[in-house]
């Protein structure tokens, strides 16, 4: 389907809100047998997704940058981990019917608050085919139905995952709208879906800066919303040399174009003649451009010179800024809580006092000590897999898997009581 209308969004819409019905009440057990199967569908239907992958790699490789390449490519050994992924998946407590809190009054009312599904999710991502494995099986285990607009970069191969888990929904009776893909690279499609807030319950949008704005512009429906990943690493005066190059090299170069990499390094001036040069080393074999401060290029002249720009700026590419900390963890937290997008941060250091000072006062969703801001990701969180990391306050925030996907409601056993 190229073309695509407002009135066959709204029969997808409709066939979500009526199929999440029977989603909702789907017993554990079988949401966890139909997880695993779709898994082995999928497995054995690798060459398939790789085939449809190199599809859309031929079709969009002249106009992706290396890093959002990287991203799209699905390979035997990245199949793989989607389908480990839904494994984990069903291994994880059923997040729905949990007992969240009870109570008794006075007058004899129990009230119990329990674990709902969200009921229908949509979900625009782009150039991540996994985001289409990953959504179903989170969905599926969280009792919500699932709509899916994939980019036109992901096309081919996010329909083939679809395509695939469907077989597995269909073999077990499950309602065909309980996951649907909206079939079309058209963009209209998005616009349409923003409307029907009267279907669909939360929109999760996974992509650029662009998507973004324009999903948190233009819907009715409450959005789970992750704008950037501007993360950062700050070395602390005190933090060990070693430990400093590995994990900073590691947070920025892993996998340089994924939401969860360190895109400015902080470091406090004390250690930039102990620290750094290693540092950057390290960068330069990785083919990394650097970018610093006046201090930071006293180190090494053929450093970019860095402007406010750059602290503004997730690369999401081989290209890192570093910025020289004058008055320690203070100054290093207020330029994250300034510069920073809510999305992940780190510090490296030995100070009991300034990890805490830095852990209490980062006003972001993942805080991290010692350790790479590439685990920020809900499989490395043990949730099995995420549908995002959320920059929001409001309902969910960090990883999003399936105790996200939950509301609640409040059941209220009386014995005939009236109110006076």
């Amino acid at each position: 389907m190229n073309q695509i209308s407002e009135n066959d969004i709204l029969k997808i819409g409709i066939k979500a809100k009526e199929a999440s019905r029977k989603v909702s009440t789907l017993e554990t057990n079988l949401k966890n047998e139909i997880i695993c199967s779709a898994a082995e569908n999928l497995m054995k239907n690798k060459k398939k997704i790789i085939i449809e992958n190199q599809k859309d790699i031929n079709e969009n490789k002249a106009k992706l940058t290396s890093a959002t390449l990287d991203r799209l490519v699905l390979d035997s050994k990245r199949v793989d981990a989607i389908c480990e992924g839904l494994v984990d998946i069903s291994k994880l407590d059923d997040p729905i019917g949990k007992i969240i809190d009870k109570w008794s009054r006075p007058n004899g009312l129990n009230i119990e608050k329990v674990s709902i599904p969200l009921g229908v999710i949509g979900v625009i991502y782009e150039s991540r085919p996994n985001v289409a494995a990953d959504a179903a099986g989170l969905c599926l285990k969280s009792g919500n139905a699932l709509i899916l607009r994939g980019g036109s970069e992901s096309f081919n191969s996010s329909s083939m995952i679809i395509k695939i888990i469907n077989e597995t929904l269909k073999k077990y009776k499950i309602p065909e709208g309980a996951l649907q893909n909206i079939p079309t690279k058209d963009r209209s499609a998005v616009g349409y879906m923003l409307k029907m807030d009267k279907y669909i319950d939360v929109i999760i949008p996974r992509g650029g800066r662009s998507l973004i704005e324009r999903v948190i512009n233009d819907s009715k429906i409450h959005v789970i919303r992750h704008l950037d990943g501007i993360c950062h690493t700050y070395i602390e005066k005190s933090s060990d040399p070693d430990l400093s190059e590995k994990v900073t090299v590691n947070a920025k170069m892993r996998r340089p174009g994924i939401c969860g990499a360190t895109e400015t390094i902080l470091i406090d001036k004390e250690i930039i003649s102990s620290h750094l040069p290693k540092i950057l080393l390290s960068l330069k074999k990785h083919n990394c451009e650097v970018r610093g401060d006046k201090e930071i290029r006293k180190v090494d002249e053929s450093i970019k010179l860095a402007n406010d720009e750059d602290w503004h700026t997730e690369y999401l590419d081989k290209t890192v800024s570093i910025k020289t900390i004058l008055a320690g963890v203070e100054e290093a937290v207020s330029h994250i809580n300034f510069y920073g997008s809510g999305h992940t941060d780190a510090i490296l250091s030995e100070d009991k006092n300034a990890v805490r000072y830095f852990l209490d006062n980062v006003d972001s969703g993942i805080v991290m000590h010692n350790t790479s801001t590439q685990f920020a990701d809900g499989g490395e969180f043990g949730m099995g897999a995420e549908i995002g990391i959320s920059t929001s306050k409001v309902h969910a925030r960090g990883p999003v898997g399936v105790a996200q996907l939950t509301s609640f409601k409040y059941k209220v056993i009386g014995s005939g009581q009236i109110r006076p």
